[in-house]
């Protein structure tokens, strides 16, 4: 293309809430600046490969292991408790009578997923999956508490914080790319 002006296809992977309330917005800003260029997102639990150039861009929570990978801590992501207003606070220490929503079991061992399990021992859970998003769908329709991202969370106005004496544990969100596109100006 001429100078200054980007062309050609960028590929990027994520998370589907990340894909959808974090990336979605920068990506139609950075379109408006380079219309040239055309965008494909593709949010998926699964991790893409950088090196089998899946993707030119991954943005995921867990760091890149793959051999000549560049990545970059992008941001710190905050997540706390989530109810309907319907839905009583559960007791922290306790939990009797509430309902969880979390991840599924693939992904029962995640920091923020083990935290809501030793904070409310005595809860069952209701709903689990992979989904972000179908989490906070959920607990917006008063099925249980949930522990969200804040990014999507705080944005649903049907959805409560509830505090249960500490905010669950964040977790860091890295940017990867193959180090072959590092003279590539998109």
């Amino acid at each position: 293309g001429r100078a200054g002006v980007l062309e050609g296809l960028l590929r990027i992977s994520s998370s589907d809430w990340f894909g959808a309330h974090v990336l979605s917005p920068v990506i139609a800003t950075f379109r408006q600046t380079h219309p040239g260029v055309s965008v494909e997102l593709v949010t998926d639990s699964r991790l893409f490969s950088l090196a089998r150039q899946e993707a030119d861009l991954v943005f995921r929570i867990t760091p890149f292991d793959e051999p000549d990978v560049v990545q970059r801590r992008l941001m710190r992501l905050d997540y706390a408790v989530y109810a309907a207003p319907q839905v009583p606070a559960p007791v922290a220490g306790d939990g009797t009578g509430s309902t969880l929503i979390t991840m599924d079991s693939a992904f029962a061992d995640i920091p923020d997923a083990q935290w809501l399990r030793e904070r409310l021992p005595r809860a069952r859970v209701g709903f689990a999956s992979n989904s972000r998003e179908a989490q906070a769908t959920q607990c917006s329709a008063g099925a249980g508490v949930a522990v969200l991202p804040c990014l999507l969370g705080d944005r649903m106005s049907s959805l409560r914080r509830i505090d249960l004496g500490e905010a669950p544990p964040g977790r860091e969100v890295f940017i990867g790319y193959h180090r072959d596109l590092r003279p590539l100006a998109r």
